[in-house]
């Protein structure tokens, strides 16, 4: 069974080909994304919600009931929003996740496990090596005892795609089309979906209570305002691109939940600026690739004020030791100590530590976007890569 989509007036605001002021799409698409978060709350968190458990359909809550594992498989940016969902699966409802890249399926298979929900991840819903590893673990699992027949979900910005003739449930992510070849608002709607998953398999397994699951709501329907507030930042960020169009090589930290933003950040500088960069979790940074460091070398930090900060900051001070520039992505209550250690810092609005990578992913994208277009590069369609990777 396959969910129902909102009425198609309200994707078509998401949908239009104009580029409504902007120069490119991938600008478009990234101030797309409050309206884009607006749509999927909307789809699949109604204000009655957070009063009480009035999950997005019975028939779900049975297809998540009774689950041991859950599997995810997925490619570039959708591999990072499923780093992200494993981080909140695994605290949210006490689920144990395993995570693997499509394209490495067939050679490293993940353990068959009893009542296992598996989820494909893909933009398209069209990529092959996704598709693949599905259908790979589909077979395999078919001469298995009942137990072991997965119950298979799919999370696609395209519902009448591939993918979803081969899951049996498929949650779309709404954000409109995207023809910028870099993920943007695709990447933020996946996050908001794979949310809204974690938060369904917490109150299937009792693992949340009603009153968390109200301060959640609130948290996510504050987020279309917070991240126009970020947007707001783009002034600043342009500034920041002039002084790093040159820049050849970067390295982008995060700990945590943060480090699969990391991942994507640097994806995103790769994939439109041609800028070698590199995303690390900030801890095993320092167990040998910080002896890339020196003056030419420059640094993002994700570092909110949370319980990764204390680790994060004194990671820093080992970075500005070996003469790196150093952009800090903070929130609005970081010390001044913590400032005083940056070249540059953005200040994120405070939100909830879970949700964080929904904001800090944005100035990421800016920062990427504005070197590509300051360096002259085709920012909408980036050379050597497609929007759907569709063979192997």
């Amino acid at each position: 069974m396959n969910s129902n989509l909102p009425g198609a007036d309200i994707v078509n605001q998401l949908d239009s080909a104009d580029l409504c002021g902007f120069p490119h799409y991938m600008l478009k698409e990234i101030h797309d994304q409050p309206q884009a978060v607006q749509v999927c709350l909307e789809h699949y968190l109604p204000t009655s919600y957070s009063a009480l458990h009035t999950p997005y359909s019975s028939s779900l809550t049975a297809f998540l009931c009774d689950l041991n594992e859950v599997h995810i498989f997925a490619c570039g940016s959708s591999y990072h929003a499923g780093l992200i969902a494993q981080y909140w699966i695994e605290q949210l409802a006490g689920i144990p996740v395993r995570i693997r890249s499509g394209s490495e399926f067939q050679e490293a298979p993940l353990p068959m496990s009893a009542n296992t929900l598996m989820i494909g991840i893909t933009q398209s819903g069209e990529t092959a090596d996704t598709l693949n590893a599905i259908a790979l673990d589909k077979q395999r699992r078919a001469a298995q005892s009942p137990a072991f027949q997965p119950h298979l979900l799919g999370i696609t910005n395209q519902p009448a795609s591939a993918l979803s003739k081969l899951v049996d449930w498929t949650l779309p992510t709404l954000a409109g089309t995207e023809i910028g070849v870099a993920a943007t608002k695709t990447f933020m709607n996946q996050l908001i979906v794979c949310f809204y998953l974690a938060l369904e398999l917490a109150l299937v397994c009792q693992a949340i209570a009603h009153e968390k699951i109200q301060i959640h709501h609130a948290e996510l329907y504050a987020l279309p305002a917070k991240i126009r507030a970020v947007l707001e930042l783009e002034i600043q960020i342009k500034n920041i691109a002039q002084e790093w169009v040159n820049q050849q090589h970067c390295i982008v930290l995060g700990r945590g939940i943060n480090r699969a933003i990391a991942l994507e950040g640097a994806l995103k500088l790769k994939e439109t600026t041609y800028i070698h960069a590199e995303g690390y979790g900030a801890g095993e940074f320092m167990h040998g690739p910080i002896a890339l460091l020196d003056a030419r070398i420059p640094v993002i930090a994700i570092a909110p004020t949370d319980s990764t900060h204390a680790a994060m900051i004194a990671n820093l001070r080992k970075v500005k030791s070996h003469g790196s520039p150093i952009i800090g992505i903070l929130t609005e209550d970081a010390a001044p100590e913590t400032i005083s250690l940056l070249d540059h810092a953005l200040i994120l609005p405070a939100i909830a530590n879970p949700l964080f990578p929904i904001l800090s992913v944005i100035p990421l994208q800016l920062l990427a976007y504005h070197i590509a277009v300051q360096r002259g590069l085709n920012v909408d369609k980036p050379r050597n890569i497609t929007k759907t990777l569709s063979d192997q």
